[in-house]
């Protein structure tokens, strides 16, 4: 059963709206990537949205103060992601009505906005603050959060496994669908950098100094970004959806290491192959590849080895994006299949709707950012490819998150 995806709301450093989002992956606008310090005097290139957030609605219902609730970036960046999609939101509340429309959340963040201050009330002077609750740092607290201020009322599932969270709730919100808890759901992901996050990936030596540079012989690991990305998938078209449904998500878990992949790429094989027989495809019906692509020596190696295991020399062309975006973590997954629902939907439009790279009736691809070196260790893949041949219209793109603990995620949309 393939499970419509309604256009997408995204949020990030690369632009603020799905037009202009497309339109900096396609150019490879590397803009949004600026060095951002942290205590101690250090500094990381890092994908931080510009400007001031707009407050987030408060929800009474929540029963959690400001400061560690609403008031928070994560907060206000999902509340602005969620007002994008507002229109596909309640077309589908009243299509529906609101016990059928559930929340599927990724984020890794888990509240170190309201954990952090409460830790240093409590390091300082022997108590957390009175108004302060261990589930404020909880990872359920924002799929609650939005569920209320969506009208959502079915249920509301929060995904948190590490970078694979965002592609994660977009499947498990198919399965709600195609289960029958519900008949649409808001899905999608989001997450922000912290100074947390950037401590704590630099603790793990997983933090280049430089862009990050994937399937680079040069190659010197992640930069991170933040963002926020919703669809509203449901079981019918809704009409706005250019007919492009989720045809296929595979999901595997091969617990090699807690932060390192498994070397040969079984596990992102078994995630691609399970895409593959869930959509009823086969590997030469993939057109694009949104490579999970993160710029570490060992991530990118397993990718390349696991796309040719499944693909072999016949592979479409791929791109990873996290050049443009930064790596997006928990919105990651969702943030990189909107970028496929754009290409699918750039691809079929005619006149004006194109834009956004179409150059000489060439398709536009997102773009593949890096200095062009490849890794004799490695496979190649066909990266850096600009646009799909001349009159060419792809039918389905994949979409891949391969996460710490092995949690691996492949999403395929298309049209049939």
């Amino acid at each position: 059963m393939d499970v419509f995806l309604s256009p997408p709301a995204v949020l990030c450093c690369a632009g603020g709206d799905r037009e202009s989002f497309f339109a900096a992956a396609c150019r490879g606008d590397q803009g949004g990537i600026q060095p951002v310090a942290v205590p101690g005097g250090r500094a990381f290139f890092a994908g931080r949205i510009r400007g001031d957030l707009p407050e987030a609605p408060d929800l009474p219902g929540l029963a959690a103060p400001p400061e560690f609730a609403a008031d928070t970036r994560i907060f206000r960046m999902a509340a602005a992601a969620i007002e994008k999609l507002r229109p596909s939101v309640e077309k589908a509340l009243a299509l529906y009505g609101a016990g059928r429309v559930g929340v599927c959340l990724g984020s890794c963040d888990n509240g170190t906005e309201a954990s952090v201050p409460a830790h240093r009330a409590f390091f300082a002077g022997g108590g957390f603050p009175g108004n302060y609750e261990l589930r404020f740092q909880g990872a359920s607290l924002l799929a609650e959060y939005i569920a209320g201020i969506s009208g959502a009322g079915g249920p509301a599932l929060t995904v948190a496994t590490a970078c694979a969270s965002g592609a994660g709730a977009v499947a498990k919100g198919a399965e709600f669908i195609r289960a029958g808890f519900c008949d649409a759901v808001i899905a999608g992901g989001a997450d922000i950098v912290s100074d947390t996050v950037l401590l704590g990936f630099s603790s793990l030596e997983a933090v280049s100094d430089t862009v990050t540079n994937p399937f680079s012989k040069n190659r010197k690991g992640i930069t991170l970004g933040e963002g926020a990305a919703f669809f509203v998938l449901s079981k019918d078209d809704p009409g706005d959806a250019e007919g492009i449904a989720l045809l296929g998500a595979g999901e595997s878990a091969d617990a090699f290491h807690m932060t390192a992949p498994r070397e040969d790429g079984r596990g992102a094989i078994r995630a691609m192959r399970a895409a593959l027989r869930d959509a009823g495809m086969g590997p030469g019906a993939i057109d694009y590849i949104n490579l999970h692509g993160t710029g570490t020596p060992l991530n990118d190696r397993m990718e390349a080895l696991a796309v040719r295991a499944v693909f072999g020399e016949e592979q479409p062309p791929a791109s990873s994006t996290k050049p443009v975006t930064g790596h997006t973590l928990g919105a990651a997954g969702a943030l990189e299949l909107a970028l496929c629902w754009m290409t699918l939907a750039k691809a079929a439009a005619k006149g004006p709707a194109k834009a956004a790279g179409a150059e000489n009736g060439k398709a536009a691809i997102p773009a593949h950012c890096w200095d062009g070196e490849h890794d004799s260790a490695m496979p190649r893949l066909r990266l850096g490819e600009k646009y799909f041949p001349a009159g060419f219209v792809p039918r389905a793109c994949m979409s891949n998150s391969f996460a710490f603990g092995g949690c691996n995620v492949c999403l395929i949309a298309g049209k049939r």
